[in-house]
């Protein structure tokens, strides 16, 4: 055995067998339920970009709020812009592997 093999349980399919099964899974449904409409395609990028502004937005309004509040210029509307951008890409990034 080498050093880089990672032990799994008995039973528990490997990494090409799992991306296999889910693969075949995915087709199955898709010829099943067929492709999704234009409609169905804009909506979901819709809910894509909201996932993302919405955390921005909170961010901007919360470091306007605190640096208005203890005089720190733009400090905090900067930090957590960033942060807020951050956030918004995870979560859109954690809805697209749902889909």
């Amino acid at each position: 055995m080498r050093g880089s093999a990672v032990a799994r349980e008995p039973g528990e399919p490997d990494g090409l067998s799992r991306s296999i099964r889910e693969r075949r899974q995915r087709r199955e449904l898709w010829r099943r339920e067929g492709e999704r409409s234009l409609g169905q395609n804009l909506a979901w990028i819709g809910v894509l970009g909201w996932l993302v502004v919405v955390p921005t937005l909170i961010g901007v309004f919360a470091g306007r709020w605190i640096d208005a509040r203890w005089s720190t210029g733009i400090f905090w509307t900067v930090s957590l812009l960033f942060l807020g951008v951050c956030v918004g890409c995870y979560l859109a990034w954690q809805r697209v592997h749902q889909e």
